[in-house]
């Protein structure tokens, strides 16, 4: 029988945050990733707007990992009635649980704070999910295991494909009647430090693949010529050097590079401090999900004996107060929010800090605007001047970057009837459609918000 399909891009379309793609077919709805938009105020106040489906006739969803921009929306379609089952690999829903369980903690904390000290713009600031919704979306958690196809209906199954990016992380077959749909979640490096690599699609009639970095290709080796150079001016100016971290993979990523250098005495010994209860939790992850990563039980064991894991709010304040050199590494990534905060609120104002920036800056956040050259920055309703050294890198980013998105396409068998490239801002998404159309010969789309495409299946 051929029928209609359709896919409606609610998120992750003419931008990096928000990823939500609709299947629809006949009486099934499944949503593939059910993101927060993130970044400038324009985006994120597209949170607050009911999606324009019917949220209640959604069967499941399927999350590629568990990033914000990629789960954090999901209280919020709970609370617009979904009850279906939310699927995806244990890492992926385990940090999906720390995620949603810690973004509505710090939104519940800061709607208090902003009412209490009274910078809100509204009446009464709302927190955009609260703890007990998380916890009731996390109720519908439900495991799957990869490479094994699973049934949705008589028509539709699925399958979940290892895809390095994260732990947990993987790509997506989606199969309705002969028809392969393949999303591609965010692609992970080749020869990455923790992961393994990403394996890669053998068929697909439609393709669906992120382009973060589609304009560029992530330098060589630059954390390990940069971060010396660093640590050495710290030690020599007895300041602090301020990492703000993903609290997923990049922290970890970043733990395991300091202790391997200190290992190989490629850097010294200098106190390190990692502050990120979110950060400490994925950590856990990381220790049940041994077989997901390269790293060795020895490794991690020394590795978490080197580096101190501050564990309270009141050890934050006693590590700003100690003196002499150091490096703190704290959430967020981006510098939205959590303990980085408090740390560039003491210490932002001293020429004798230095901080690294290491990962995407979306558009909007206090990180962009670090990085870009700000002089002053507004943190918890009140501005402090930029005297700290700013420094960024991108070689340590998560994302595959246009050398490995054109290889991760590189076994399929067919030629897809279209490819859409979502989860990329306008210049990378041009860049990367005009190289796949280059070396393929593919039919390259570049879908827009609320955007909704019907195929023959």
């Amino acid at each position: 029988m051929i029928d209609e399909a359709k896919i409606t891009f609610l998120g992750g379309a003419g931008t990096v945050t928000g990823s939500k793609f609709l299947l629809t077919y006949l009486d099934t709805h499944v949503l593939i990733d059910c993101g927060l938009f993130q970044g400038v105020k324009e985006l994120r106040s597209m949170n607050w707007v009911d999606l324009p489906v019917e949220v209640e006739k959604i069967d499941r969803v399927l999350l590629t990992h568990g990033h914000l921009d990629h789960v954090g929306y999901l209280p919020r379609l709970h609370q617009q009635g979904f009850r279906g089952a939310i699927c995806g690999t244990g890492p992926t829903l385990a940090i999906a649980k720390i995620i949603l369980e810690d973004s509505a903690k710090i939104q519940e904390e800061e709607a208090e704070k902003a009412n209490r000290e009274g910078y809100s713009k509204h009446d009464k600031a709302l927190p955009f999910y609260t703890v007990d919704q998380a916890k009731k979306t996390i109720e519908l958690f439900v495991e799957v295991p990869t490479d094994e196809w699973v049934t949705v209906s008589e028509q539709i199954k699925y399958r979940m494909v290892y895809n390095g990016h994260i732990l947990g992380s993987v790509f997506i077959e989606l199969q309705v009647n002969d028809k392969t749909f393949v999303f591609s979640g965010d692609v992970g490096r080749a020869q990455d430090a923790l992961l393994y690599d990403p394996k890669k699609p053998q068929w697909a009639d439609f393709l669906f693949v992120e382009s973060t970095y589609g304009d560029r290709l992530h330098p060589k080796d630059e954390f390990q010529e940069m971060l010396p150079k660093l640590i050495q001016e710290t030690i020599r100016d007895r300041g602090v050097l301020i990492i703000p971290s993903f609290a997923v993979e990049r922290l970890q990523m970043l733990m395991y590079l300091l202790w391997k250098g200190y290992e190989k005495n490629k850097i010294p010994n200098i106190p390190i401090y990692v502050d990120s209860p979110m950060g400490n939790r994925v950590l856990d992850v990381f220790r049940r999900y041994m077989d997901w990563h390269k790293i060795t039980d020895h490794d991690f064991s020394n590795m978490v004996e080197h580096i101190n894991v501050v564990t309270s709010y009141a050890e934050t304040w006693e590590v700003i107060d100690k003196t002499g050199p150091k490096i703190v590494i704290a959430g967020s990534g981006m510098v939205t929010g959590g303990r980085v905060l408090t740390y560039l609120q003491q210490l932002i104002d001293q020429p004798t800090t230095r901080v690294l920036l290491v990962g995407y800056q979306a558009e909007g956040t206090r990180g962009s605007q670090l990085k870009q050259g700000a002089q002053e920055v507004k943190i918890y309703g009140k501005y402090y001047p930029v005297k700290a050294q700013i420094h960024a890198l991108e070689s340590l980013s998560a994302h595959g970057d246009q050398s490995d998105l054109l290889s991760w396409m590189t076994e399929i068998k067919n030629v897809p009837e279209r490819v859409f490239l979502i989860h990329g801002e306008s210049e990378p998404q041009k860049a990367l459609a005009q190289e796949i159309t280059s070396r393929y010969g593919w039919q390259v789309s570049l879908p827009i918000l609320n955007q909704v495409e019907k195929f023959l299946v």
